[in-house]
Parts: C-alpha cells; sequence; structure tokens
C-alpha cells in the first residue's frame, strides 16, 4: 500500500457557493470581459456586469415558475453560451443542475429526469421538447420544459421580470458549499446511471485548487479558452467553473465550427480529449500524404517526438535543434497556426493518451498536460504542470487531495473534489465511499514524486478515446436476448468506438437453419459468414444502440466461430464472462475490428 497527500492552498468559508465568483466580480469590475459569445461571425465580449445580469433574469424567472431551493432543473444541449447562463442562473436561484447530454435516447433521458425528480428541463431543439414531450406521462414530477432554441432564456426571464432584486440575493445566499450543486449521472454496471451528488464546495474548492496549485502556469492574465466538449460532462463543467472562479475568458464552440472558431478565437489553452489530439494528428498526416509531401511530415513527426524526449533527458543535440528549427517553419507552425496560433498548453483527460502523441505534441509547441479523474471526483485528481510533466503519468495530485494505492492495485481517492454520494443509491455510496476513501476501480502506481500512473481498469466501465463512459452490460445482455446470441463481449476501452465480439448458440442454430433452408452439416464456422444470419445478428444490434446513444453504441462487431466457454478458460463456474481472458485471446480479432 501507497499512499501520497498534496495540502490544499485555498480554503473557503462554509458558507461559500458557486455563485460568489460571478456577482463579486460584477460588483468589483463590472467592466471586465468575462466570456465571448459567438455572433455572426465575430466574438462578441460579455462583461462582468452583463453575465450578472442575465444569470439574474433567468433566476428570476425560475423564482417566478416555482422552482424551490434544492429542486432539481435538467440541462440537455450541445456546449453552448446559454448552457453557462441557466447553469448559474440555476444555481442561483437555489436549484441543482442535471446535465443530460443531448444524444441520449429516450431511455436515459427518462431514466436521468425521473430519478432525479427534475422539475424542469432546459432542452435545446424542438427534437429534444418532442422527445419529453413523448415521456412526459411518466414523469409526474416534471413540470416546465424550456426549449433553448425556442428561445428559452428570454421566456423565462420575462417570467420574472416582476421578481425582486432582494428575492435573487436571498436565495443565491441560501446555499452553503455542503449544499448539492448538480448531480452527474455516469455510467454503472448495473446498467442504470447513477447520479453523482457533487456539492458547491466540490466544485469551487477543486477550481480554486487547481488554479493555484495545479494549473497556475496555464491559467495567467489575458487567458482564454474555447470550450467545445459537452458540457453534460463533468470534466467540460469543471473547466466552466474554474474559468468564471480564475477570471479567464470563456468562450463556447461545437465540432463542425471548431476549426473556423479556433482561428477566429485564438484561446491561450485548450481543454480535450486524447481522440480530439488523435484526430488533429491523423489529419495533418493524411493532408501532408494527399499534398505529395508524407515523408516530410514523418520526418517532422519523428523530430519533434525525438525533440521532446531529448528535453527530458538533458536537453537536445545541435543536429537535432537544426532539424527542430528546420520543421517548426515547415510543419510545426502551421499546426500552431490552425489552433489560432497562442495555444501553449492544452489540458488531456478521459482517457489514455500515450506518449507518442504526448512527446508529438510537446515537440510542435503544445504542451499536452495529461490528468486523471472521475466524474466522482469533480473531474481532476492529478494532473501534470507545465515546470513538472512527466509524459506518460497523469500527474501529481492537485492540492487538497489524498491518494491511496490499496494492496491490489486499485487507486483510492480522498480529498475537497469527492463526491457526497450517490443519487437514491445508498448501496453503491457506502461501497464506493468505504473507509471515507472513494474506490475508483482503476488499478495505478505512485512514484517517490507523487506522480500517479494508470495501469488498467479494475471495474468494466469502458472509456473511449473520446472520454465518453460506457456500461459495456447493457448492451451485452440486449444482445444476449437474441435467440441465436450465446454470449459477446463489448469493447473499445480507449479505442475510437465501441465494438463487440458476438458468439452464436449453436442448439439454436439447428432450427434456425431448418426454417431457413440451410443444409444441416453448415458449421458455425461457416453460419457467420451467412447473408441471412448477419442480417438477424445485425438487427440484434441495432435493437441493443437503440437503448444507447451514438457515442455509446456498437459501430462494428465480429461474430465468432467458437463459443466462450469455462473449459476454455473464457467464463466462470457462474457464467460470467472473464473480459480479461475474452480480450487477450481474441487481441487479433478486436485489433482487426479497429484497423479494417
Amino acid at each position: 500500500m501507497r499512499e501520497f497527500s498534496v495540502p490544499a492552498m485555498v480554503e473557503v468559508p462554509d458558507s461559500a457557493n458557486l455563485t460568489d465568483a460571478p456577482f463579486t466580480r460584477a460588483a468589483e469590475e463590472p467592466g471586465a470581459i468575462v466570456l465571448r459569445r459567438r455572433s455572426g461571425g465575430a466574438w462578441s465580449a460579455v462583461t462582468a456586469a452583463e453575465f450578472a445580469a442575465e444569470v439574474a433574469g433567468v433566476a428570476k424567472g425560475l423564482i417566478a415558475a416555482g422552482i424551490e431551493p434544492g429542486d432539481r432543473i435538467a440541462l440537455m444541449s450541445q456546449t453552448r453560451y446559454e448552457w453557462t447562463v441557466l447553469d448559474y442562473a440555476i444555481w442561483t436561484a437555489g436549484a441543482v443542475s442535471v446535465p443530460v447530454y443531448e444524444t441520449s435516447s429516450d431511455e436515459q433521458i427518462e431514466w436521468i429526469v425521473g430519478d432525479s425528480g427534475a422539475k424542469g428541463v432546459f432542452a435545446e431543439t424542438a427534437a429534444h421538447v418532442a422527445a419529453l414531450d413523448g415521456i412526459r406521462g411518466n414523469l409526474p414530477d416534471l413540470a416546465h420544459v424550456w426549449g433553448i432554441d425556442a428561445g428559452a432564456v428570454a421566456e423565462v426571464t420575462a417570467l420574472g421580470a416582476e421578481v425582486a432584486d432582494a428575492a435573487v440575493e436571498e436565495r443565491r445566499r441560501s446555499r452553503t458549499g455542503a449544499d448539492l450543486a448538480t448531480l452527474i449521472y455516469t455510467s454503472g454496471t448495473t446498467g442504470r446511471p447513477k447520479g453523482c451528488e457533487i456539492t458547491h464546495a466540490n466544485l469551487v474548492l477543486t477550481a480554486r485548487n487547481a488554479i493555484q496549485g495545479a494549473i497556475a502556469e496555464v491559467v495567467v492574465e489575458g487567458g482564454s479558452t474555447l470550450l467545445f466538449l459537452p458540457l453534460a460532462h463533468v470534466f467540460a463543467r469543471l473547466i466552466e467553473v474554474l474559468c468564471v472562479e480564475g477570471g479567464l475568458v470563456l468562450a463556447h464552440s461545437d465540432v463542425p465550427n471548431l476549426l473556423p472558431d479556433l482561428a477566429s478565437f485564438r484561446p491561450t489553452f485548450l481543454l480535450a480529449v486524447p481522440r480530439v489530439f488523435e484526430k488533429v494528428y491523423n489529419g495533418a498526416e493524411q493532408k501532408a500524404a494527399a499534398d505529395g509531401k508524407g515523408k516530410i511530415f514523418k520526418a517532422a513527426a519523428g523530430t519533434a517526438i525525438a525533440y521532446s524526449r531529448a528535453l527530458d533527458s538533458g536537453g537536445p543535440g545541435l543536429a537535432l535543434k537544426a532539424r527542430h528549427k528546420l520543421f517548426d517553419v515547415l510543419v510545426y507552425g502551421k499546426l500552431r497556426a490552425a489552433v489560432g496560433g497562442r495555444v501553449e498548453f492544452a489540458v488531456s483527460g478521459g482517457a489514455a493518451l500515450g506518449e507518442r502523441l504526448g512527446h508529438f505534441f510537446r515537440g510542435v509547441g503544445i504542451t499536452i498536460l495529461e490528468g486523471y479523474g472521475l466524474t466522482e471526483t469533480t473531474a481532476p485528481v492529478s494532473v501534470n504542470r507545465p515546470s513538472a510533466n512527466k509524459i506518460g503519468t497523469v500527474g501529481a495530485l492537485i492540492p487538497g487531495v489524498d491518494v491511496r494505492v490499496a494492496e491490489d492495485g486499485e487507486v483510492l481517492v480522498r480529498g475537497v473534489n469527492v463526491l457526497r454520494g450517490y443519487w437514491n443509491n445508498e448501496t453503491a455510496t457506502k461501497e464506493a465511499l468505504e473507509d471515507g476513501w472513494f474506490h475508483t476501480g482503476d488499478l495505478g502506481s505512485l512514484d517517490d514524486e507523487g506522480f500517479l500512473r494508470i495501469t488498467g481498469r479494475k471495474k468494466e466501465i469502458l472509456v473511449t478515446a473520446a472520454g465518453k463512459n460506457v456500461a459495456p452490460a447493457p448492451l451485452e445482455d440486449r444482445l444476449r436476448a437474441s435467440p441465436l446470441v450465446s454470449q459477446c463481449l463489448v469493447v473499445g476501452d480507449g479505442r475510437k468506438f465501441i465494438s463487440a465480439l458476438i458468439t452464436l448458440d449453436e442448439e439454436a442454430l439447428g432450427p434456425w437453419k431448418e426454417r431457413h433452408g440451410k443444409p444441416a452439416a453448415m458449421t458455425v464456422d461457416e453460419l457467420r459468414a451467412d447473408p441471412d444470419l448477419v442480417a438477424e445478428i445485425e438487427r440484434a444490434v441495432a435493437g441493443a444502440n437503440r437503448s444507447v446513444s451514438h457515442a455509446e453504441a456498437i459501430k462494428k462487431y465480429a461474430i465468432l466461430g467458437v463459443d466462450f466457454t469455462e473449459a476454455a478458460g473464457h467464463m466462470t463456474p457462474s457464467l460470467k464472462v472473464k473480459r480479461n481472458v475474452v480480450v487477450k485471446d481474441f487481441a487479433d480479432e478486436i485489433d482487426a475490428l479497429y484497423t479494417a
């Protein structure tokens, strides 16, 4: 067992909450620019006074609508300016925000809105509003559905026109650090997402300690970021709060508009998941190859990686410096320009980045600071710093956090960032917070300087390269409901998308062959390529996918010629699939799904 602790650098009164920062700044620096919002082809500045006034206006409307302190309000939208306004308005009204991915299935929406007991929902599009209308009969607590695209901000603000300023001030001050700020639902192995209870203190203390001790060199005067990750994800949500707490200028974008927005907004740092960096690298490589410059790019990439590695071992020699300078003109400068030209640092989390990409981007001139955390830890547990960056690790602990590596290698966390518990789930809370430590389900190690390295996953939640948490069990259960399917294993940890290995039920194949006029002598190996059988498996996969969002859906699958058995070591005596054994034994089949 090994343990490492970093004392908190920032303490706040018990009465502190998330609304203090925006309203204090509006009073002290009303003209300070705190956000920028896209307006046509330009970015419009939003001052501290304007932001606080807009937040207060929506909060008044929520009060007028009958929202009481502690009531839950769901937010279902892409990342956009209105999300941040609504988030802070919900907190200002004393309520609790409940983020929902805009790609969620009706089943997921119904569960999250229903389990949280949400009294209202801000839904982005007309399709989202229609989906909620379709399930509203199953949601007795839901009293309001406001459409963001239909003008929800203005509509709710108008509703509160007669509410006094004093009522808003009383509401926002009624919340303390111990009060619930948000319920963020995360996938669980049982198939039902669990609501993580994140308090005002969790967000305020985690953000402020990160600002002071973890990324102080990134959070500098004049700093700004363009947020494009889903705000339903705890990682983006923490950065939203960190910007407001730290005085950084925040703007919002989405993937389709990302490149032009980066060029026009020109942020100083970025927040992304490894998949984004993979796409930047792959896109640059493919463009170079298409332009007949593939060899130049390959040489430039090798030089960048070698240059970065040399920084950790005495520094680059003269010849390497010369090559690096040449490629800076030919390649690296263009890559930096593609993200606005001002980005020096990027924070990466949600999945493993890999040393190759880490060294490549540092060699290019953009240092990626890899970190580690979970929804239950309000995002960060640890992160690398510009002045203390060990590529291949997930960095040193943020202030206010303790980490223990248990005897079995599991990473345990305690500190300002750890959730209060799981909503309506006392059993899960007791299991996860045993002995005052949060049990992450991840395996790792700590070095002598307190740098954390994640070495594997004890739990079965998959995290794609894009940082999406996916519980395999619900998909596997639905696929096994098909009479032709014996076993299946959903894979995709650290990969670009979700895939599955599927085995066939030999007992069911006899009757199926007879019904479909297939020769009785056809083997499983022959049948797995039969068009009629493949069509049935395709329908089973499509049915399973309807229960999850697009990001969680199975994109590819392989029908295996053998079944998983206890004799082969793939099943336990209680007929549970041994995930690690199957993944090892069928590594070639899994790799083929991602290389085809």
